[in-house]
C-alpha cells in the first residue's frame, strides 16, 4: 500500500510491521465498524438461539470464525506458531473472552430481551476502570471521569432496574450471567493491553479461535449431544454473521484497538454497542424503546463523545502489528 491512503492508516511506514502503529483516525474507524457489527449482532444472536441451543450456537460461531481466519492465514502464507511468551494471552482470549463470554451471552439471551441484554453485557467499562488502575496503573483525566459517569448513568437508565421483575428467577439469572460476561471481558481487555506481544493479533487469532472451538465443541457434545437443527437460509446467514463478522473481524479489530489505546478509552467507546443493540432490536425484533431507553441512549452517546474528544494518546502504547 502506497501514497496518501497508507499515510492515513500508519503513523510510520519505515519501521518493520511489528513496530508500526495505526493512526488515531484508523483506530476510530475500526471502533465505529466494531460498534456497528456487535450492536447489530444482538437481535441476530437472539434470533439464532431461538433455533439453536446456546452451546451449539457457540460452536458454530467460533468454528466459523476459526475456519475463516485460518483460510486467510493460509492465503497470506503466514501461519505463525505463537512463542512461549504469547501462550498466556492466547489461552486467556480463547478460554475467557471467546469461550466463556460466548456461552454466557447465548444462555442469557434465552432469558432476557436482546436490547436489554446488550446494555447489561456492555457494562464492561465499569469493571475495566478499577482493573486497569490496579494492574496497569492507568490514571483517569477529568474529562474521562465525566464521560465514564455519564455513560454509566446512561447504562443504568437503559437498564431500568426499577421496571424489572426481580421475583422471576430467569430474569435474575440472565442478568447475573451477563454481568459475569462483562467482568470477564474487562479482565481480558486489561490483559491484552498489558501484554507485550511477539506476534501480531491476526497471527494469534487462528490459534485463539481454534482452541476456543475445541473447548466449546467438547462441552457441546458432552452436555447437549449431537445437534438437531432445521437449517434454513436465514439460519445459515445468522451463523455466517456470527463466525465471520461478530467473532472473526470484530475480535481482531478489538485486539488491535486495545493494543493502540488504553482499555478504559477503548471500552468507554465500545459503550456505543448497547445503543446500537437497543435500536436494532427495536427495528428488527419490535422491542419497545421506552422514554428511559431513549434517555439512556442519549447519555451513552454523550459519554462516548466526551471520551473520544478527550482521549490523549498515551506514549507507552504497545506497537501495533499492522493487521
Amino acid at each position: 500500500m502506497t501514497g496518501p491512503i497508507r499515510d492515513l492508516i500508519w503513523e510510520s511506514y519505515e519501521h518493520p510491521p511489528k513496530d508500526r502503529r495505526l493512526t488515531s483516525g484508523a483506530i476510530y474507524v475500526l471502533l465505529v465498524v466494531v460498534v456497528l457489527i456487535l450492536g447489530l449482532n444482538w437481535p441476530i444472536m437472539a434470533t439464532g438461539v431461538a433455533a439453536i441451543k446456546p452451546v451449539w450456537m457457540g460452536v458454530f460461531r467460533l468454528g466459523g470464525a476459526a475456519l475463516a481466519v485460518v483460510m486467510i492465514a493460509v492465503l497470506r502464507g503466514r501461519i505463525v506458531v505463537p512463542p512461549r511468551r504469547d501462550l498466556p494471552i492466547v489461552a486467556s482470549i480463547a478460554i475467557f473472552r471467546l469461550g466463556a463470554v460466548t456461552l454466557l451471552v447465548f444462555t442469557a439471551l434465552q432469558m432476557i430481551p436482546a436490547g436489554r441484554s446488550s446494555v447489561v453485557a456492555w457494562t464492561t467499562p465499569l469493571w475495566t476502570v478499577p482493573l486497569a488502575s490496579i494492574f496497569l496503573g492507568d490514571r483517569m483525566t477529568a474529562r474521562r471521569w465525566l464521560g465514564l459517569n455519564l455513560g454509566m448513568i446512561g447504562v443504568v437508565v437503559l437498564f431500568e432496574p426499577w421496571a424489572l421483575d426481580w421475583t422471576n428467577s430467569e430474569v435474575v439469572t440472565g442478568h447475573v450471567l451477563l454481568i459475569v460476561a462483562a467482568i470477564t471481558n474487562a479482565s481480558t481487555s486489561v490483559h491484552v493491553r498489558g501484554h507485550r506481544w511477539s506476534i501480531t493479533p491476526l497471527d494469534a487469532l487462528p490459534w485463539q479461535l481454534s482452541v476456543a472451538t475445541v473447548i466449546v465443541l467438547t462441552l457441546a457434545l458432552t452436555v447437549e449431544g449431537p445437534p438437531l437443527i432445521d437449517w434454513t437460509p436465514t439460519l445459515v446467514g445468522i451463523v455466517a454473521y456470527q463466525g465471520i463478522l461478530a467473532s472473526g473481524i470484530a475480535l481482531w479489530a478489538q485486539i488491535v484497538i486495545l493494543r493502540n489505546i488504553d482499555p478504559v478509552s477503548a471500552n468507554l467507546t465500545m459503550m456505543g454497542v448497547p445503543a446500537v443493540g437497543v435500536a436494532s432490536s427495536a427495528l428488527l425484533l419490535g422491542e419497545q424503546i421506552t422514554a428511559g431507553l431513549g434517555t439512556g441512549l442519549i447519555l451513552v452517546t454523550i459519554g462516548v463523545g466526551l471520551n473520544l474528544i478527550g482521549d490523549p494518546r498515551p506514549s507507552h502504547l504497545a506497537p501495533d502489528g499492522g493487521q
